[in-house]
Order: C-alpha cells, then structure tokens, then sequence
C-alpha cells in the first residue's frame, strides 16, 4: 500500500476518493444535494439491524438511510448507505464503535469507442475524451470495433469479405488455445459458476445455452444489455455459436448488470453486487474495467474479501498503453489476475497498459503486472441479439482468461476443487505454464501469453503449495528483465529493490516462518548482500517479498556474475482432515550482473522522494495541452514514463540510481550529478542546507528540469465532485515551485509563474516547450538561453495562445552556472523528457547538461559569451510563485 507524503497526510482518506461525474453549469455558490456516504461495518448483519443501531446512536435530523432494492437485500451485509447534510454526522459515525469507516460512494464512469474514434484519440486518453476525469474512472472497458475499418475500403466488397473471412478464421481465439482438446476429453465448463460484472445479456439470446442468473444492480429497470459489451464477454467465455465459440460453453453465466446504459455506476452497487456474488459462491468473477485509484478503500477491500472468499478474479489490465505506470485497479492487485492484451504476431496490442505497480511509490518498487497477456485483438464475439463481431482491447483479454480459467476449474473433479482450485493455484497455474514471449519485458507481458494446455497439465497433478512470481530474476535476460538487465550491480551504490509476488495455494492466509534466507552458488555470491522485506502475514493468498540488493565495499572492483537462490519457508492452517500444518519452500533465482564501481561523473542519482503523483491527492497534469487526461498518474519513474529517458541514458554510458529517501540519506561525493524531475513535494530545511553545501563544497552537479505553477491556472482547473458536493482544486501545479525556490534560493535560483509554450531551436535540433515555466532569479555569471514563447500568467494554454494571436515575448527558459566546486542547470519544463505527452525530446539537451553538470565539458553553443549575464536576473520574492493558502480537497 503506498505510503502518503508526509505534507499531505491531514487528508482524510475519504475525501481522497475522487468522482468522475461532472457538473460543469454549476457555480460555486450552487447548492447541490447532499452527498451519500457508504458506512462499512465491523460486522455483517441484516440491513435492519445496521439501519436500527444508527438511528439509535445519532440524533434524527442531518442524516436518512437510503434503501437499496437489489437481489443482495436477502442476505446479511456489512455496510449501509446513508445521505448526510451535515458533515458533523460523519465524524459521529466515525466514532461509533461497530463502525469500521466511512467512505464517500463515489460514481464510475466508463466509455465505450470505435476503431476510428481510438485511431483519432491521443495516446494515454481517458475514453470519453471528458475535459476534466480525476477520480476512479473504469477506462479497461472500452473496446475498438474492427468493423469500423471497413468503412474505408471503399467499394472493394470481395476483399472485405476476403478480410471478414480471415480476420473470422484468425479471431476464431479458442483455436489458438487449442480448447478442442479439452473439449474432445469432456471439460467444457460444467458446473463452473461464472459472474460477469458488466453491463448484463438478454435472457433469451441463442448464443448461450446456460444462463443461470441475471442480476440488476443499477437504478434502472431493466436486465437487458443495451451496449453490447457485457454480451461480448458473455460470448467469448461461454458462447456456442460456430462463428464465435467461447472457451466453456457449459459455464453457468450469471450477468451481474452493474452499469447503466449510460455507462455509470457507483461503488455501493459494486458491493452490493460482489457480497451477492460471495453468499452464491461463484467461482470465477471477469471485471473486464479498471481505474487508476487504488485508495479506493471500499472497493479494494472487497476485492481483499472477494478472492478471500475463494473466488478467482481475472480482470483487464487497461487501455492506456503504449505507457508504462499505467495499471489499473482492481488488475493491479496481487490477489487479481490482470490480463493484458497482445495481437495475433505475440507483439504486445498498443493499447495495452504497462507496469510497473506504483503503489509503492515513492519509498518501494513496484510488483511484475500484467500477470499474463492473451489475444485482445480483433477477438470475434457475440453480439446484443445475434450475430457475431470483432472486438479489441484488454477487456476482450480479460474474458479470453476467464474463460480459460472456466474451462481449467471444470478439469478439477467438482468434490476435489475447493481443497485445490484458489486464486493463488490457478494463478500459479497460468504463469508456470505461460509462453514467454521474445521482444517484451516482464512489465509489459507478465509470465507471457497464456498456454491452456500447459496449464492444464500443471493442474492436472497439482499439490497445494507456495511459489514466487517471477521465480527467476535473470540479469543476463534480456530484455525480458528490462529494467534489471540494462544496469548491473555495483559496490556503493543504492539499493537495487526487486519485488516478487508471493502465491501461497495452501491457504487463504500464510506465515513466513522465519525470514528469507540467500545462498549463493560460490565464494563471489558473498560479495551481495540483501535486506529483506516482505510480508509477514500473507492475506488473502498472496503476499510480496522485496529484495533490496547492494554489493559490498569489497566487490568495488568485482566484474562478473553472481547466482544462488533465495528461500523461503511458508506455513498454512493444517488442510481440511489434517492435523498438522502445512509448510512449503519456495525459491527465487538469482543470476546477476556485477561490474566493478563506475567513476563519480557517470554516477546520476534520481531523486524519487519528491515526487507526488495521484492518487492520493488531485496532482494535475505536466503538459495543459493534454486536455483529456487531467491526472499525473504514471508514477514519475525511471522505469515507468521515464523509461526512455533511463535507456537513453544507459546507452550513454551513464548509472542512474534511485533515492527513495530525503536529501540527508546519499553521499554526494559518489555522484556526478543529482537529477530533479517534475517534483511536487516540499523539502526539509535539512534537506536545503545539505544540497548547499553538497554542490558547494564536495562538487556535486545539480540538474533540475522543472514544470509549470500558476495559482489562477490550478483555480481555473477546480471541478464539482459530485461525491463531496464540493469544488475541488489542484494541491500544486505541475511541479512545486515554491518548493524547488526554496531549495535553489541559496544558489540564487528561481522559476517564475508565467506558462510558456512554443517551438524554438536549440543544440540543432527542433524542441517543444510544452507548458513550463520560467526563470525569474539566476546569478551573475551564469549562462541564460530565452527564447520567444508564447506566454500566459493567467493559465491559457498553447492552443488558446495561437487562435488568441497573442505576441511571443523573450523568455529564460534555460540557466547554466558555476557554483563553487559544484554546477548547477535548470531547464523549466519536463515533457521532453516525459514519454506520457512527449512531442519532442530534449535528450541531447540533457546529455549536454550532464556533460556540464558532471564533468564541466562546456558545449560551446550552451556557453557562448553572448548568452553570460553581467548582472544577475532578480525578481523581488513578493513576485515569486506563492503556495496555496487551501491546500485541502475541497474548497
């Protein structure tokens, strides 16, 4: 679970729960209704008696229990749903002691495109191209359409029908799996209790032949589905029609019909709709949707409680790919099987979302997701009424797996499946008997693509036990160990963190006896040394296991490899019948990479501390020109949307190590050159003093490449959140630049709070300026480079700035300077070096920076005298960028 910055930690979780649903034509002197709160017992009880204890502990008026008419209401619950109008009742639930927490009951929104829609969308955007999405929006489900394609054929009927034909032939996906072969041995999916959270089926559809259940548990009347979607992912699990077979057609189906035709829904019907699915006991659950909040307290819980409640849960990994940091939530979870997408040459589909995790972040490292990958695109199922079409996106993989998993759970002999079959085996079951693939790395694929017969055959003579996901972290593989194996180990340095994934398929809940122990293979193994962290409780199913590996001071001149394994030692409650506990070993391959120590100026330390990303707060985007994704949600990593910049960096010959921890915690005499990126959080005075002396005195170059902070900007960006009924703004800007003020002060550095943006020329090459800022303070004697930019001080982006006409103004956009032994660059944007919203990147710029910054080799373009200031650039510090006097979520 990620940690909250310590500058933000006066939120209250709650309020951390972003909606999606926007009313725009409100003002903020509005008077909207009140909000609906969800309140989650200690303890599951008839919805009677929950509704009795509130109303018997708090005072009649400013609150009402809301009634929810669903299947649901016939078994026990444990939460209600009240409306509160005054926010002085929540703190009084909150204090009652059956209460577990209270929690807004935020609104999902999820968007459905075509082919051609997708074609003409920018890369990473939210579904509906809504201005304005913060919040926990369903974004896996949308899918492409590849019918849509033969729009623009033209008249050539015979080469589409040609096409349709073998795109049919291609799609026809249960071949590709060779499900035939289960079928032929009579496994086809019977007496498997499949839920399909989605947007329903019509009862009397001629694709299915066991349709056992329809559920509603929107605020419509109806049961049908009305989209189409959930009546695909019915087809491609357990679909009988010739021309789009599903993989178990004997799977019992029950459509849960959790969204509107309007797409919306609420997380009060999500958990309503899965305590249903737990008192039925389904055994398999497809969520073929996701969002980007993982803090969404009530939904991940019950998640937590789905899968521990023996219910395996396959779910879409998302459809923000080419992007890396991109996961989403429920997929993200360890106990989930999060499917991501690839197309019929095994590349990974472009719209896939990338890990890693970013949970994490900023103090950890993320976990190996996707789980695996299956075929998602152009993937034939079933439509709203008849007929069969095409569909793409990684919640077209999600059922691919689900109904793999059907047809796997139906081979267990039904007396011998709840003794066999859990989350954590059959998740063991797909990733030892995946087909890794050649080309991706193991955050874009997982295990690799999904082998139905393999794991059949794992199934087949399967014994609980506990395993490690990966159980192989190979340096010399590459580049499916990508980020691993571009960078070997060295004495001195960071602490590299790999986290694996512990799957325990003894039991719901597992102890790590004691803790993991390394043995190396020979003498040089003594040379690394790892701290572990994991955890001790592994709940529900699995748990993690986080190698921080450093060489010891006297490997600094090793070169070479180093292998062994570590084990760890497991237990589980005695099996049903058994007396003694149950204990398995698990192991972790190690095959490693070590070099000897590399020179101080090819040493680049990261700093990952500062860096805020949502959630847990409303972090707004980098560049303004990226209208539909309103979020900074990649995890501002060097291994997620800064990939690029890493292997660039790595293919100059640079190290790049991460700090996870302040600015008091390094040694600067190991590094050339400190790397701040697009950095939110504020520093300690410690921090400010130290970084002073460190560049000062012991020579440390400093490279900081800034964003964008313009206060009437973030007002202008606020929202109404339908949850809070409340107006919400960003806590900073693109960056925090009041904060990196006060860092630079003492070298007499400072940004601005204009927004420029443009195109100029620099080093030969063509760069975007894409929503940065500028430098206001510099000292005499350094280098300043302006250019003409166009420029706003009130939060006009580029494209309002061109069809505004406005003038192009001069502007220092970037400084170099000596700074005693040290030297120091600032650059006041990041985009160009961002993969997220990159038009341009600054990657030579950035070589030459650190060419200066580390070695002091001076390029003569960068240092002409022409560009020296004589004086120094000075703004009063009543005209430098203020913070935000209401820093809280809501205004």
């Amino acid at each position: 679970m990620a940690t909250i910055p310590h500058q933000w930690n006066t939120f209250s979780l709650s309020l951390l729960i972003l909606s999606v649903t926007l009313f725009q034509n409100l003002t903020p002197n509005s008077s909207p209704p009140p909000p609906n709160y969800i309140v989650a017992f200690r303890h599951y009880a008839a919805v009677d008696s929950h509704r009795a204890y509130l109303e018997s502990a708090l005072r009649p008026e400013g609150w009402r229990w809301i009634p929810r008419q669903n299947p649901a209401a016939q078994f026990p619950t444990d939460f209600g749903l009240v409306a509160i109008e005054d926010s002085g009742v929540v703190d009084e639930i909150r204090k009652l002691g059956s209460v577990k927490y209270v929690s807004l009951d935020a609104s999902y929104k999820r968007g459905l495109m075509t082919m051609d829609q997708r074609r003409n969308k920018k890369v990473g955007a939210f579904e509906d191209g809504t201005k304005k999405r913060p919040g926990k929006i369903f974004t896996a489900m949308s899918f492409c359409e590849a019918e849509e394609d033969e729009k623009s054929v033209g008249n050539h009927s015979s080469s589409i029908k040609w096409g349709r034909e073998l795109m049919m032939q291609r799609s026809q996906v249960t071949s590709m799996f060779g499900a035939e072969d289960l079928w032929a041995k009579g496994y086809t999916g019977a007496k498997v209790k499949m839920a399909i959270f989605d947007t329903g089926i019509r009862a009397d559809h001629p694709h299915f032949r066991n349709i056992k259940e329809r559920t509603n548990w929107t605020n419509e009347d109806t049961l049908n589905d009305n989209l189409g979607h959930g009546t695909f992912v019915a087809g491609v699990i357990a679909g009988v029609d010739s021309e789009c077979l599903g993989f178990a057609p004997d799977t019992e189906i029950y459509a849960f019909r959790v969204f509107t035709d309007a797409q919306v829904s609420y997380t009060s019907w999500f958990l309503d709709a899965f305590n249903y699915a737990i008192a039925t006991n389904m055994d398999v659950l497809n969520l073929s949707i996701g969002g980007p909040d993982y803090l969404d307290l009530p939904f991940v819980e019950k998640i937590w409680e789905i899968t521990a409640n023996n219910i395996i849960m396959v779910s879409a990994i998302g459809n923000d790919g080419p992007l890396y940091g991109t996961l989403n939530n429920p997929a993200d979870q360890s106990d989930v099987i999060g499917v991501g997408g690839i197309d019929y040459s095994d590349h990974i589909a472009s719209f896939s979302s990338r890990g890693m995790s970013t949970w994490e972040l900023p103090h950890g490292y993320g976990r190996v997701k996707p789980d695996i990958v299956a075929y998602g695109r152009d993937i034939m199922g079933s439509k709203i009424s008849a007929g069969c079409k095409s569909l793409s996106g990684t919640s077209v993989a999600s059922p691919v797996v689900a109904g793999v998993v059907c047809l796997l759970v139906s081979v267990i002999p039904e007396s011998e499946r709840k003794s066999i079959l859990n989350p954590a085996s059959m998740k063991q079951a797909l990733v030892e008997g995946a087909a890794k693939l050649s080309g991706p790395n193991m955050y874009e694929q997982g295990a690799g693509r999904v082998d139905l017969l393999a794991s059949y055959e794992i199934l087949k003579s399967y014994k609980p036990r506990t395993s490690i996901f990966p159980s192989v972290l190979d340096y010399t593989d590459c580049p499916y160990t990508w980020p691993f194996c571009r960078q070997p180990l060295y004495a001195g340095a960071m602490p590299v963190i790999f986290n694996a994934t512990i799957l325990n398929g003894m039991g719901v809940i597992g102890y790590i006896e004691s803790p993991p122990t390394w043995h190396p293979f020979d003498e040089e193994g003594n040379l690394l040394s790892i701290h572990f962290t994991y955890s001790e409780i592994i709940w529900p199913w699995t748990g993690y296991l986080a190698l921080h590996m450093q060489i010891k001071e006297e490997g600094a001149q090793f070169s070479g490899k180093i292998e062994g394994n570590v084990t760890l030692k497991v237990s589980s409650p005695p099996a049903q019948g058994e007396k003694d506990p149950q204990v398995s070993i698990c192991v972790l391959q190690l095959k490693l990479k070590v070099v000897p120590t590399p020179q101080r100026s090819k040493r680049i330390l990261w700093d990952q501390f500062h860096n805020i990303k949502y959630p847990p707060g409303y972090i707004p985007r980098d560049s303004l020109d990226v209208r539909n994704d309103i979020l900074d949600w990649h995890g501002d990593h060097l291994h997620t949307n800064f990939h690029i910049m890493f292997n660039m960096l790595r293919d100059a010959g640079y190290y790049i190590e991460t700090l996870g921890s302040p600015l008091t915690c390094f040694d600067a005499r190991h590094y050339g050159t400190l790397l701040l990126v697009d950095l939110e959080d504020e520093y300690f005075p410690e921090e400010i003093e130290k970084l002073k002396d460190d560049v000062v005195n012991t020579g440390l170059g400093l490279a900081v490449f800034a964003e964008w902070y313009n206060v009437d900007s973030m007002v202008k960006m606020r929202f109404f959140d339908d949850n809070t009924r409340s107006w919400w703004t960003p806590v900073t800007g693109g960056a925090n630049i009041p904060a990196l003020n006060d860092l630079l002060a003492p070298f007499g550095i400072a940004f601005g709070d204009k927004i420029l943006s443009g195109d100029f020329s620099l080093l030969g090459e063509q760069n975007r300026y894409a929503s940065g800022t500028n430098i206001v303070r510099f000292p005499r004697d350094g280098y300043v480079h302006s250019f003409p930019l166009d420029s706003s001080e009130n939060g006009a982006t580029q494209s309002v700035l061109l069809t505004s006409g406005s003038t192009k103004a001069d502007s220092p956009i970037l400084g170099l300077v000596v700074m005693g032994e040290g030297r120091i660059a600032v650059y006041g944007d990041s985009n160009c070096l961002d993969s997220s919203h990159m038009i341009t990147n600054c990657f030579a710029l950035l070589r030459k920076i650190l060419d200066f910054t580390s070695e002091d080799v001076r390029d003569p373009t960068l240092f002409s005298d022409s560009i020296k200031q004589d004086s120094p650039l000075y703004e009063a510090d009543n005209r430098l960028p203020s913070r935000r006097t209401d820093v809280t979520t809501c205004k």
